[in-house]
Order: structure tokens, then C-alpha cells, then sequence
């Protein structure tokens, strides 16, 4: 039974026509990142920038270097594209955005995230198998099928990016209509429709529709009879989250993924009607079977905890961010903080007011502000300025953070010197104030 479920051979078409779409779209991606100053204002412009804790390794390269690495990724992105040198060029280009990924988080966005999981999955892919110039390099590449591994992977990973994004929204602040009147409002001044996003009922509207569509849109896209009107109401969904919150590729992407949804012959006689269509459906063992079952298991038990896991630490995420990463936890709330940073030489004696725009650029300085593991990392960086030239420090923060139009509360206890605090990836960090939040 489980080889049939995951080693069945289905028609190809969807896979082939998604290689294309994704090779064309991660290629804007990166280039888009340079023609609107992205790479500049988040790579190039930042004295330094904030990467994952535990990967310091990763820098951005010196100079305008990082325009010619984005270079790169979208030449990379063109290959996969075309199928030409297939494997070694999405390889290339996940190595290249995870490293991207990794070595800043000030403009962290959960579909960078995603794109590294589905380039990841790209990588193991029969996807340069048809319409490639690797095949018409090497005819014998060409097949026309693939396992239906493949199809499950994609399926059941956006039904976990999908059911954790609407379980995420399931709390007071979005469920009242807190959020969706800060997230709207702040667009009041859209051209036509501003107007209509100040009005309580289209913010009541956006706020149930969001948890609606992310809960039900990977369940009734597989069902035949609602999968035509959800893939319309996805398409207005997603080009609406595009224009309006302007978040890169990611809508396009999510989009170009419903190719996997629909059955293989209409994508096949859509996209590559002069390709023969594969409708045998052998059972085809391959040798990597265990190693195969192996990944998967683990891959989507990863996928599943890391979700999960602020609910084993203390206090509401909301609040610590602890967990918020890698959870799918996307425009779920409005944060903003103010951090005032006190430097004590203690052989000197001399007490310092940190002017954080001599170190940060406004983004960074609003990171500071209300994201604890990126001002804790700013206090190593301020630390280490000192301790390079042998003298002792210590550091004290007064940082107060609104959540969700609250009053400002303070965030990071004042008495704890930050020069010696520790940072915990996987429990909370007791310098975190209490909340007074539902987690």
C-alpha cells in the first residue's frame, strides 16, 4: 500500500510547467531585490547586519559584492528555468539563499523561508526531465512521468503553511478585529480604495476571511467541486495581498503551486499539450526507497514542531518572539518598540547613552526595538567594541513595546546587565519581562 501511495508514476506536465514558473519567479526575486534597493538597504548599507544567532560565519561580502551575488542567484534562477545544467544550478541557488537567509533577519519574511524548503524539494525533483535543454542535450533524461511523492510533498507542505497560518490568527486581538484595523488602516491612503479600508466592515471582512482562506484553501482544492471557484478566489486573494502589502513573489509563487492541484490532464493539454501524455500508472520502485521514507518522515515531523514549539516555551509569543520564526506566524500582529541603551565603563567610570543611528540604520533601529534576540545581539556587537580595546563593560537597556495599539510596556528588565546576559535558541530568556498576554 505505501509503495503504491508513494511510488505510483503520474503524468509530469505539473511538475515541468512549475519548474518553469518557479525558475522565472526566484529570478525576479533576486534581481527585484537590486533594481529596488533591497540588496543595498539591507546587505550593502549596514555597518553590520543581524544574522541567525550561530551563524556569525555568514557576512555579506565586502564592498558592492553583493550585487554580483544577486547577480548570480538570478542567473542561477534562469538556468533552472530552461533546464539547462539543472541540478547543479538550483543546488547552487538554494546554497546561495539560505546563506541570504541566514546572514540577515532585520527584513525577515516567512516566504523567504518557504523558498528555501521548496528550492530544498527542487533539488531532489525529476523536474528537468521535459522541456529542457538538458534533455535536448541528452535525450535519454527525457520521461514523461514522475512519482507521486512528489505531488504529496508539495500538497501536504502548503497544507501545513496554510493550517498553522490560520491557527496562528485564532487569538483575542485578530479574532476582535484588533489587527485587521491596524494592518488596513495603515493603507487608508491607498490609491481608489483607501477610503474602503477604514470602514469596520471591510476589516471585519479581511479578518475572517484570512483564517477562512488559510484554513480551507488546500482542502477545497482538492475537492473537484469547489476547486475551480477557490483557485478564482485565490487568484483575487493573492494578487490583492500583492498589490496591497507588496510581498514580493510570494503570491505568484503560491499561485503557480494550484499547477498541483489540478488534475494532470488539464494541466497537460493547458501547458504541454504536445507532450504524450503518461496515464499507466506503474508502481516503480526506485533502490532510495527507505532513504527516501526516511527524509520525508523527518523532514515533516521537523515541519510540524517547529511550529509547535512556542507552546513549550514560557510566556505568549507574541510578546517574546520566542518561536515566532519558522512558524508560519505571518502579519499577525503590529509591534513597535523604543529601546534606550545605557553603556557603563566600569574603569573609566563613565556612563554612555548609546545614539543607536551611529551604529543601525532605521530598520535595524526599529529591530532593536522590539525583537529581543536581535537587541541582545546588538549588545554582544556593542560589547565586543569594548572588550577588543581590554576594558570592561556593562550594558543596560530601558525598552518599552507596544503590541497591538497597547499602551508601552517595559520589555526587557532594566537591572539585567545585557553584556553578560546569554541568549536560549529553544527556552525563554528570563530577562524578557512577563507579558500579561494570551499566549
Amino acid at each position: 500500500m505505501l509503495n503504491k501511495f508513494l511510488f505510483k508514476q503520474i503524468d509530469n506536465s505539473g511538475l515541468i510547467t512549475f519548474r518553469v514558473c518557479f525558475g522565472l519567479l526566484i529570478t525576479l526575486e533576486t534581481w527585484g531585490a537590486i533594481f529596488t534597493g533591497w540588496v543595498r538597504r539591507v546587505l550593502i548599507e549596514p555597518q553590520f547586519t543581524f544574522n541567525f544567532i550561530g551563524f556569525d560565519f555568514l557576512q555579506p561580502l565586502p564592498g558592492n559584492g553583493m550585487y554580483f551575488y544577486f547577480i548570480l542567484m538570478g542567473i542561477f534562477g534562469i538556468f533552472v528555468m530552461i533546464g539547462f545544467k539543472y541540478r547543479f544550478s538550483i543546488i547552487a541557488f538554494t546554497l546561495m539563499w539560505t546563506c541570504v537567509y541566514l546572514m540577515q533577519k532585520t527584513s525577515y519574511n516567512n516566504h523567504y523561508y518557504l523558498l528555501i524548503l521548496i528550492c530544498i524539494f527542487m533539488c531532489f525533483a525529476p523536474a528537468h526531465r521535459y522541456l529542457s535543454i538538458d534533455v535536448r542535450k541528452n535525450p535519454n533524461l527525457q520521461k514523461i512521468s514522475m512519482p507521486q511523492w512528489i505531488w504529496l510533498f508539495i500538497v501536504f507542505q502548503l497544507g501545513i503553511v496554510y493550517t498553522f497560518a490560520a491557527g496562528a490568527k485564532i487569538y483575542p486581538d485578530w479574532m476582535d478585529g484588533t489587527v485587521g484595523k491596524l494592518l488596513l488602516s495603515s493603507k487608508s491612503d491607498f490609491w481608489l480604495i483607501g477610503e474602503v479600508f477604514t470602514q469596520k466592515w471591510a476589516q471585519t471582512f479581511m479578518t475572517y476571511f484570512a483564517i477562512l482562506f488559510d484554513l480551507l484553501i488546500v482542502p477545497l482544492m482538492l475537492w473537484k467541486k469547489t476547486r475551480f471557484p477557490m483557485f478564482i478566489l485565490a487568484i483575487f486573494f493573492h494578487l490583492f495581498n500583492s498589490i496591497v502589502f507588496q510581498i514580493g513573489i510570494f503570491p505568484y509563487l503560491s499561485l503557480a503551486f494550484f499547477l498541483f492541484f489540478f488534475p494532470t490532464k488539464t494541466v497537460h493539454k493547458r501547458f504541454l499539450s504536445g507532450k504524450k501524455y503518461y496515464s499507466e500508472g506503474e508502481v516503480i520502485i526506485p533502490n532510495y526507497k527507505n532513504l527516501l521514507i526516511t527524509f520525508l518522515g523527518i523532514w515533516f515531523v521537523v515541519q510540524i514542531a517547529l511550529p509547535l514549539r512556542h507552546w513549550f516555551i514560557k510566556d505568549a509569543v507574541l510578546w517574546t518572539e520566542e518561536g515566532h520564526r519558522l512558524s508560519w506566524r505571518m502579519m499577525l500582529r503590529n509591534k513597535y518598540g523604543r529601546s534606550r541603551i545605557k553603556i557603563i565603563n566600569k574603569e573609566k567610570g563613565e556612563t554612555k547613552i548609546v545614539r543607536l543611528s551611529d551604529y543601525l540604520t532605521p530598520k535595524q533601529v526599529r529591530a532593536v526595538g522590539d525583537k529581543p534576540d536581535i537587541l541582545w545581539q546588538f549588545c554582544q556587537h556593542l560589547k565586543s567594541k569594548y572588550t577588543d580595546k581590554g576594558e570592561e563593560i556593562e550594558i543596560y537597556v530601558d525598552c518599552r513595546v507596544s503590541v497591538n495599539g497597547r499602551l508601552m510596556r517595559t520589555f526587557i528588565d532594566p537591572n539585567v546587565d545585557m553584556a553578560k546576559a546569554e541568549w536560549h535558541y529553544f527556552f525563554h530568556n528570563e530577562w524578557i519581562l512577563p507579558s500579561k498576554l494570551d499566549k
